[in-house]
Parts: structure tokens; C-alpha cells; sequence
């Protein structure tokens, strides 16, 4: 996961660098804004995957981050009903950080015992990764709008900040009154977070704890409050979901506590990109002179992270997952679920987002 995070971020650098390879985001040519309402699927269309650029589940009015799932090949034709296959909240069960606590976790270089847990947790120690959530400014300034507009709810409360990464939300609770904050990460990014809170006067308001959530004990039976940015690609893929309930069933007073946030919906769409669908996939047919379109199928059943044009879609949007984390299970997170969309065009559909 360490590499692949790493591998994403030059693929993102070599695109912002590259000149001469602009693309194309208009419809189709076999676009028609005819009022029908039917969709146009050629069989020869094979569905392609798109690559996004960050983080999913935020839109800037121009750009949706959003996760793209290329349509199984010879389904491209079962737009109308179809049904999801299952998804499950994957990686790791945990998420904690380290402050006057410290709970160690496997990360050393040359461990043989390092599993894929603690590469994941390692891969968060790196400030690129906090930098680029950081600088999504429409995802971290609803955290701060949430926080700050319910300082009723944050007086004199105190807050279990699951996953701290470098304690902004931790300090938003701060700035909304709140007691105390427990700040739990399970990467070293937590020294630089200790050393962040001090420079901004926090210390005595905020402690951090190093450790998995589900090994680490609080100062405190109870908490008030729990806030996390958990939400991973595709809502859950790579998300820490997993730990805030165990964090949730384990510290927050029942009843009366709340998870910031406490709603999550997941919606799908389809869209078209002709353009992608070459980059990606019809791209195998010919590679410096040899065929390797045996790597098409591979290609197609990967999802892929990138940024789609809102003027690629080509559907209405419906939800697919509606989870209420204040009373969600892990079983909750592994689901299917049908769906129909309805087109607003006449076009082809390379994907779902």
C-alpha cells in the first residue's frame, strides 16, 4: 500500500508536468441531448477504468472526486438494473496516533515480522499524504464548519480524535470549547503532531497517543464526543471505518455521544470518456509494437482512482449505501445493493463512478 500511495502521487506529479497531452472532456461525438432518454452502448465499446487524482467524496463544482469502477466486460449493455457487487471496508482494523502515550507498533526497518497493517499505518507517516488531505480544502473545512457551528455540542465536552494524522480536527475541537482531546494515531506522524500542538498553545488542551485503538487505553472510562476522517477511496476502500466503531462501542457514552460525522452516503452514476477508455485500455492492443491485450481483462476489473468532468456524466446519481455510524456494525459494510439509473442522454457508458 506504501508504494502504491507512492506511485500514485509521481503518476499525479507527471501529469501536472507533462505538456502537449491535453485531453478532450467534451461528450462523445455519438452524443444527442435528443429528450428519448434511452443510452446508446456500442458492443465494440469496451468499458474502460479512469485514475483519479486524490482523495475521493469531495466536489469543488468543477472537479468530483469520486472512485471510477469499470463495467465488467460484455455487461455494458445492463445499464437499467443491475446489482453491486459486494464491498467490504478493507484494510487495516485500526487507526491511532502518539502522544504522552505511546503504544509501539512494528514499523522498524528489517522487521521480518512486518505485516501489511503496519506498512499501512508506516505509509501515513509521511507528511506528502497529510499534505495532499490538508489541501483538500472542500473535505477539511466542512470538518471545521461542522466542529465550529456546534459549539453547544463541544463545550466543555471531551473528544476521542480516532486517527489524528496531524491534529486539525483535534485542534477544531479545541477551538470549540472542548475540555480535553484524546488524540490516537498509530504512524510516527504523531511526533510531528505533538510538536504542532505546542506551537499552537494546545498542549495542555490536547494528548496524543501513539498505538492501535484497539490496544491503547484512555486517561478516561468515557468520551463525549468521537470525530475522525475516516473515509477512504470509494467511501470505504482503505478507510479506518472498522476502528472508529470499535472506538465508538468501546469509549462513547451510549446514548448520549456522538461521532463527527454521523451520516455517510455512497451514490453511484455512470459516465462517458471515450478519451479514457483509449488511454486505458485499448492502449494494451498495441505496446511498442506488441500485443498485450491479455492485460485488458486485468484492467478491467481494477477500480481506479481519478477526477472526473461533471460533463462526462451521463446518468442521474442514486444512492447505494446509506450508513448511520451511530448505530452501524461491522457487518454493515460488506453489502449489496441494486440500483437503476436513468440516462440524461444519448451516449455511450464507459463506467461507473
Amino acid at each position: 500500500i506504501t508504494w502504491h500511495r507512492w506511485r500514485q502521487q509521481q503518476l499525479a506529479s507527471n501529469e501536472r508536468t507533462m505538456t502537449g497531452t491535453k485531453r478532450d472532456h467534451s461528450p462523445s461525438k455519438n452524443t444527442s441531448n435528443g429528450g428519448d432518454g434511452c443510452v446508446d452502448i456500442s458492443s465494440t465499446h469496451s468499458p474502460p477504468t479512469k485514475r483519479l487524482n486524490g482523495e475521493m467524496g469531495v466536489s469543488d463544482g468543477n472537479n468530483n472526486h469520486i472512485n471510477s469502477l469499470s463495467l465488467p466486460k460484455g455487461e455494458e449493455t445492463m445499464l437499467p438494473t443491475t446489482t453491486s457487487s459486494p464491498l467490504s471496508s478493507q484494510p487495516p482494523n485500526s487507526t491511532t496516533p502518539n502522544n504522552d502515550t505511546n503504544t509501539t507498533s512494528k514499523t522498524k526497518e528489517g522487521d521480518d515480522n512486518l505485516t501489511s497493517k503496519d506498512y499501512y499505518f508506516d505509509s501515513y507517516s509521511h507528511h506528502g499524504i497529510h499534505e495532499e488531505m490538508l489541501k483538500d480544502e472542500v473535505r477539511t473545512r466542512t470538518y471545521q464548519m461542522a466542529i465550529l457551528n456546534n459549539k453547544h455540542l463541544f463545550a466543555n465536552k471531551i473528544v476521542l480524535d480516532v486517527g489524528c494524522g496531524t491534529g486539525i480536527l483535534s485542534m477544531f475541537a479545541v477551538q470549540a470549547g472542548a475540555a480535553h482531546v484524546y488524540a490516537v494515531d498509530c504512524s510516527s506522524i504523531i511526533d510531528q503532531a505533538r510538536r504542532i500542538v505546542s506551537d499552537n498553545g494546545m498542549s495542555d488542551k490536547i494528548t496524543l497517543i501513539r498505538g492501535k485503538m484497539e490496544e491503547i487505553d484512555l486517561p478516561v472510562k468515557q468520551v463525549d464526543i468521537i470525530v475522525s476522517e475516516w473515509m477512504g477511496y470509494f467511501l470505504l476502500y482503505e478507510s479506518m471505518l472498522n476502528t472508529v466503531l470499535y472506538a465508538r462501542d468501546r469509549w462513547l457514552k451510549p446514548d448520549e455521544g456522538i461521532v463527527f460525522p454521523d451520516k455517510a452516503v455512497m451514490y453511484l452514476c455512470a459516465v462517458e470518456d471515450e478519451q479514457m477508455k483509449y488511454e486505458r485500455i485499448d492502449f494494451w492492443d498495441n505496446v511498442y509494437g506488441f500485443d498485450m491485450s491479455a492485460l485488458k481483462e486485468v484492467a478491467l476489473k481494477e477500480p481506479v482512482v481519478d477526477i472526473v468532468d461533471p460533463k462526462l456524466i451521463v446518468t442521474d446519481s442514486v444512492p447505494i449505501l446509506n450508513i448511520d455510524l451511530q448505530k452501524c456494525t461491522e457487518e454493515d459494510l460488506s453489502f449489496t445493493s441494486p440500483f437503476r439509473l436513468r440516462a440524461q442522454r444519448r451516449d455511450h457508458v464507459h463506467s461507473f463512478v
